[in-house]
């Protein structure tokens, strides 16, 4: 099933084909049309109207969204003229980012070719395979960073760019959404906890980032227009571990991977950040991107300056999407 979140009052739906259905209107009126009493408080606890509070109900909120589904499947936005619509078209409403408004983890360095071309920039190793890659990586260990946005930007939303940048740069990835609350998760138990599977973009400043500290600010990773999501979470559907992803700038082609490429998967991940802390319903963990983002295709030149051929300018439209998801397009444009 495709959640999203729609409309000016951000209320969370079943995207089908070109139809929107609001669960929560959905859910009262099912239960209106069955006879039962108290239908819209039935609704606002079985279908909440808020993403996170529909990640909350779990499984049986996802078994009443269906219900749901199933029930208007055939109806069509014409025919829904009342006050508290129900089906929608999808050409006559916003979609925003499907985010919960919780924390998102993000992975670094999760994949050997991505790798391969940063360590030939910063490192100088260029006489390296991608499976010697895959066993270094290992061995270090994971890691990775946070991103604090107070908001994100859904499909179709401008992203500004950073005034203090030059090498300004895309990562489109995979992420999951938790739906389970948990610590301390051993990675095999990943399955319980993941509520669906949504396009994330990472959007990067490439710039020096100052002293290399152990622990900083990541002023890289945060800025305004720092993450963008959607267009929807796939929930109760796919195998996080077996998604496509695809990249495009401009309509050309710039990365093309599979999360089964992974160094380390969605549950290795869970369970080294669970470690002495709770995840809730709603947090988000991004798996990482692969190759094909401009710092790892650009070599630095005798100057030790990269080329900015690849790095994005204001004006550039980046896509990143997902046979099993969608489609999550971005453009770029100038900071007020």
């Amino acid at each position: 099933m495709r959640i999203v979140v729609f409309g000016p009052e951000k209320r969370v739906g079943a995207l089908v084909g070109e139809r929107i259905i609001d669960l929560n209107r959905g859910m009262a009126r099912y239960l209106r049309e069955r006879g039962e009493a108290d239908s819209d408080q039935q609704a606002s606890v079985r279908l909440p109207s808020r993403l996170l509070s529909l990640i909350e109900t779990g499984a049986a909120g996802l078994q009443d969204a269906q219900r749901v589904t199933d029930h208007f499947a055939k109806a069509a936005p014409d025919d829904d003229r009342g006050e508290n619509k129900v089906v929608n078209s999808v050409n006559d409403v916003k979609i925003h980012a499907p985010w919960p408004e919780r924390r998102i983890a993000c992975v670094g360095g999760n994949y050997a070719p991505h790798l391969l071309g940063m360590w030939a920039n910063r490192l100088g190793k260029t006489d390296i395979t991608v499976e010697e890659v895959t066993l270094e990586a290992k061995q270090a260990g994971q890691w990775g960073f946070w991103k604090v946005p107070a908001e994100v930007a859904g499909p179709d939303d401008t992203i500004p760019f950073p005034k203090r940048v030059t090498y300004f740069d895309y990562e489109g990835e995979i992420a999951i959404v938790i739906g389970k609350r948990g610590k301390n998760i051993s990675a095999d138990k990943i399955r319980d906890y993941v509520w669906g599977v949504t396009l994330f973009h990472d959007w990067s400043i490439r710039d020096g980032g100052g002293t290399d500290r152990m622990v900083s600010y990541n002023l890289q990773k945060n800025f305004d227009g720092a993450v963008s999501m959607g267009p929807c979470i796939v929930a109760g559907e796919l195998d996080h571990q077996d998604v496509d992803a695809e990249t495009r700038v401009n309509g050309v082609v710039r990365q093309s991977y599979s999360t089964r490429e992974m160094i380390w998967s969605f549950g290795e991940v869970l369970e080294y950040l669970s470690q002495d802390f709770t995840f809730v319903p709603g947090d988000v963990i991004a798996g990482g991107t692969s190759a094909g983002t401009a710092a790892d295709k650009s070599r630095r030149g005798p100057d030790g300056k990269r080329p900015l051929d690849l790095f994005l300018k204001v004006g550039d439209v980046v896509e990143v999407s997902s046979s099993k998801i969608g489609g999550l397009a971005n453009k770029v444009v100038a900071s007020d």
